[in-house]
């Protein structure tokens, strides 16, 4: 299994609370979210959103990267962040890290 962090951001302006055109953008994803989920194999681990500045942060527990790949490119998920900045990376928990890189 692999872990993924994935942070977006998007402005004030285009904050699905303030902004009908990504509200109903974000309301579509999250509608399919816990299908496209199952249909990828994706766990998520956690979920946290910032109102601040408009961030949210996921980690997602994948099995492998074809599949995290492919979830993005669910029409869903590319509307949900055709309005975000974002950037998605493979991770390893400390402890694994610990472990490999400091034998």
């Amino acid at each position: 299994m692999a872990l993924f962090l994935s942070i977006a951001q998007h402005t004030p302006s285009d904050c699905p609370f303030n902004n009908e055109k990504t509200k109903k953008l974000a309301l579509a994803f999250f509608s399919k979210q816990e299908e496209l989920l199952r249909k990828h194999r994706i766990k998520v681990v956690g979920a946290w959103h910032s109102a601040e500045d408009h961030t949210v942060a996921m980690v997602y527990e994948v099995a492998s990267i074809e599949d995290m790949q492919k979830f993005y490119m669910e029409p869903e998920v590319l509307n949900f962040m055709a309005y975000q900045t974002g950037h998605t990376r493979l991770v390893t928990t400390m402890e694994d890290a610990v472990k490999f890189y400091l034998k």
